[in-house]
């Protein structure tokens, strides 16, 4: 799914491994209101278990809610959209500079960041990886050296691999929407390469990921 402004995307995938039952017959391309297929599915409990389905020819994807005993069942229906989902694609890129750091302090820093400007400035060293801003109250840094110490826990440790220096800006907006994803693993990877975009991906155990992608600023952009 893509932003109206054409500034982020987001993909996710969930691995058909990962499900109870799956079948597809054939590679299909389903557009969804996200809107409407929130609200479809707070209609399910924590524990229902849900099926997605939709006919080769079919104008309509329908929603099964069933509960653990199977004595209650809901079903909807929404209509599918016409959507170019060539203009979704994702084109391979070999990135600079890949960092993988703990979800939470990454949340911390953006939510922080946000109370004195709108732009970070995301630079990747030898150093580590820093995170700069600057607005009318004044400015802030914060700085994240690798940590890949054996007395870590896993999920605490931060590590930076660099084929070069990278400095890129983007929108502390976005970024806080994307780290609403933090739920999803204790562990956030962040992938930048100069003039591309942005990667913020969540790995959600062994059934996928979610990948955020977010175009950097250029310097005469407000």
């Amino acid at each position: 799914a893509m932003d109206s402004s054409h500034v982020s995307l987001v993909a996710l995938l969930l691995r058909a491994d990962g499900f109870d039952h799956y079948r597809c017959d054939r590679g299909m391309s389903l557009g969804i209101n996200l809107g409407s297929m929130g609200k479809v599915l707070k209609c399910c409990n924590n524990e229902d278990i849900v099926t997605l389905k939709s006919d080769d020819n079919g104008d309509a994807m329908t929603f099964m809610f069933e509960n653990s005993t199977q004595d209650r069942i809901s079903d909807f229906e929404l209509k599918l959209m016409d959507i170019d989902s060539e203009h979704l694609g994702i084109p391979d890129t070999e990135y600079n500079c890949t960092v993988r750091m703990p979800s939470g302090e990454f949340q911390r820093m953006c939510r922080d960041l946000a109370i004195l400007g709108d732009t970070v400035t995301i630079s990747v060293s030898k150093e580590g990886v820093k995170f700069s801003v600057t607005g009318e109250m004044g400015s802030g840094n914060m700085t994240v050296r690798q940590n890949t110490s054996v007395d870590t826990k896993e999920e605490e440790q931060v590590h930076v691999e660099m084929d070069e220096p990278v400095s890129l800006n983007f929108a502390l907006r976005y970024l806080n929407f994307f780290t609403k994803a933090t739920p999803l693993s204790g562990q956030v990877i962040l992938q930048l390469s100069k003039d591309v975009p942005l990667v913020v991906e969540y790995r959600i155990g062994d059934l996928g990921h979610i990948r955020y992608y977010l175009a950097p600023k250029i310097e005469d952009e407000n």
